[in-house]
């Protein structure tokens, strides 16, 4: 199993004050006989009696390496990997990569950043670490 992101605690807790179920810790999908993928958590809430629940699953990142592209260019393809599998083995699942809100707001402005979340359809979630609160929610 590997190991937990640095900010691993801090986007559970970050999510269960929004009233999220964290259900897996981490997410364990079986992909075929000998390979299985772990996705940080799962995690469910519900809508309303009549909406149901909204399920997702969440890669968390804290880019705290020495090169942010190179950390960038990994997320994105672990992203894309990551919801293919999700998308066969467990399609009412909705993948969010978890950022910092301090990395959000220094590098995920460049152009080049933008354009491959567009391209990617990268969804996504900005957690503030110090509050420990989600800060924004991006679809």
């Amino acid at each position: 199993m590997p190991a937990k992101d640095t900010y691993h605690q801090v986007v559970k807790r970050a999510l269960e004050k929004e009233g999220w179920l964290i259900t897996d810790d981490p997410l364990v999908i079986q992909v075929d006989q000998r390979k299985s993928v772990y996705i940080d958590l799962g995690a469910e809430h519900l809508l309303s009696a009549e909406k149901g629940e909204q399920k997702i699953a969440v890669e968390i990142k804290s880019f705290i390496g020495k090169s942010f592209n190179v950390e960038f260019y990994t997320a994105l393809g672990q992203f894309i990997t990551y919801r293919g599998i999700l998308t066969e083995k467990e399609p009412e699942r909705k993948l969010y990569l978890a950022i910092p809100k301090i990395i959000y707001k220094n590098q995920f402005q460049a152009r080049f950043i933008e354009l491959a979340i567009q391209n990617s359809l990268l969804k996504y979630l900005v957690y503030d670490i110090d509050a420990e609160r989600i800060w924004l929610w991006q679809n």
